[in-house]
Parts: structure tokens; sequence; C-alpha cells
């Protein structure tokens, strides 16, 4: 995993260019929905409405990276290596996703809030869309990178 501040994206040369520039440019005005950067790396901009922790539960991908950004409030994200967790829901390959049983209190997280950037890789299981203090809306930007 790597967390780090938006300002400092390009210090990252995993970060393929195309998905840097695309981080640059966007706004909090950014449309919903889906984008083509290339043949390997798409973005999903969405909306909604972050969740408790006890209805959280983690998820891994074996496809693609995620770089997960806030545009619109904020959320936290649990996160753990997931070897060590039990598998609630086996691997769906077209929508590329496993679903773990353990609940999110017990591990880190960090908090996405519109300054900084988190990147999963497919060994990190993580938890999204959790709240703060209180559920609330949030817009969020979800790049994905084909390994």
């Amino acid at each position: 995993m790597i967390t780090d501040k938006l300002e400092n994206i390009d210090i990252y040369c995993n970060i393929p260019n195309s998905a840097k520039d695309f981080i640059k440019c966007l706004t909090k005005s950014a449309k919903l929905g889906r984008v083509n950067l290339s043949n390997d790396i798409y973005v999903n901009i969405e909306t909604y409405k972050t969740k408790m922790p006890a209805d959280a539960q983690f998820e891994a991908h074996n496809k693609y990276i995620d770089i997960q950004i806030i545009l619109k409030g904020n959320e936290l994200i649990s996160y753990t290596d997931k070897s060590i967790l039990t598998v609630k829901t086996h691997y769906n390959e077209e929508k590329d996703i496993t679903f773990y049983s353990e609940a999110v209190n017990d591990y880190p997280y960090i908090k996405l809030d519109g300054s900084n950037f988190v990147m999963l890789f497919p060994h990190e299981a993580h938890a999204p869309q959790i709240c703060d203090e209180s559920p609330s809306e949030v817009k969020k930007v979800v790049i994905k990178i084909k390994v």
C-alpha cells in the first residue's frame, strides 16, 4: 500500500503517466461514470453514502491495482494483507473481487480527505466507504491499473 498527499503523485514511478495526468486534472466537478485511459487503465467516479464500520467488509482484487481519491467529503479505509483473512465470497473473475469475513474494526485504517490518495495492490485487502464519524455523502475516484 502507498498513501501520500496528492501533491506528491509525480514521485511514484510505478504509477503510469496517463493516471498521474488524469489525477492532476481532477476537480470536484468531475463527471460521474467510467473513463477509459488505456486498455489497461480505467477510472470510476461515483457518489455514495459512507457506512458504519459494522456494515463494511474487506475486499481484494486480483487483476487490478486501485488508486482511490476522495473529491468530496471523507472516508476511512481499513486494510490488511488478504492472506490472513477468511474468504466469505469466493473470487468473482468477471468483477475481479473477493470478499472476506473479518470485522474491519480490528485493523488499521487511513483517512481519505481530498488531499491524499491510497494505492492498494492485489495482496492487500481493503474495506472502503467507512464513515469517519457518521455516514455522509462522498464523491470518489477509483483508478484501476491492470497488473
